[in-house]
């Protein structure tokens, strides 16, 4: 067990650190809170979990997002792209065929979209198609198959978190605005207590 615990933590703290997430934060302002956009994210299997996570996260904190299946996207699903969002999209390989398909039915139906990109894989179709591609390094998967997403999914949903807390900082997001959004349970609770008290949300 402190093995995997171990892998994952090293494959974590190895995740590139670049000027890409400013520019990727730049982009999420620009047409989500600018230009009154949303942001859309979309990944296929245990990626695509991720990435609906990712999503409700950024909704909670004050950025407009939706999850999008790459697979029902070609069933009509596409019609919620907008010229003005944003695209974030995951794939470990940076080869899932249908989020390249994704790309392509986007790119055709909004060409001005723009997408960013999380991937293991710098020199795959999928970063080359994105305008900021985010990298994990590639760290080899802590299943004894080495095939079974465990580690990929993790440095993602850690590099999804870096997204949503620049946006905050980027935005000014307070306590009063999380509880806005946060009416229901524990942290609906603490954080109107917070924003009464005007501290921060402590974790």
């Amino acid at each position: 067990m402190t093995s995997i615990l171990e892998a994952e933590a090293r494959a974590v703290r190895e995740i590139p650190v670049t000027d890409a997430y400013a520019d990727a934060i730049d982009i999420i302002i620009e047409h989500v809170h600018r230009r009154g956009g949303k942001l859309v994210t979309s990944g296929m299997g245990k990626a695509g979990q991720i990435a609906m996570n990712i999503a409700t996260t950024f909704c909670s904190t004050g950025t407009p997002a939706v999850f999008l299946h790459p697979a029902e996207a070609q069933h009509g699903d596409l019609g919620i792209v907008r010229p003005d969002d944003a695209m974030l999209l995951l794939s470990n390989s940076g080869k899932t065929r249908e989020i390249l398909e994704l790309v392509e039915l986007t790119d055709r139906l909004n060409p001005g979209v723009p997408k960013i990109v999380i991937t293991g894989d710098g020199s795959s179709r999928l970063a080359a198609a994105a305008d900021v591609a985010l990298l994990t390094a590639g760290a080899p998967e802590v299943c004894p198959l080495g095939l079974t997403p465990t580690t990929s999914t993790t440095m993602m949903t850690v590099m999804g978190d870096v997204l949503v807390v620049g946006v905050m900082s980027a935005i000014g997001f307070t306590a009063a605005d999380y509880a806005l959004r946060h009416h229901g349970g524990y942290l609906g609770h603490k954080s109107t207590q917070a924003a009464r008290s005007g501290a921060n949300i402590d974790h």
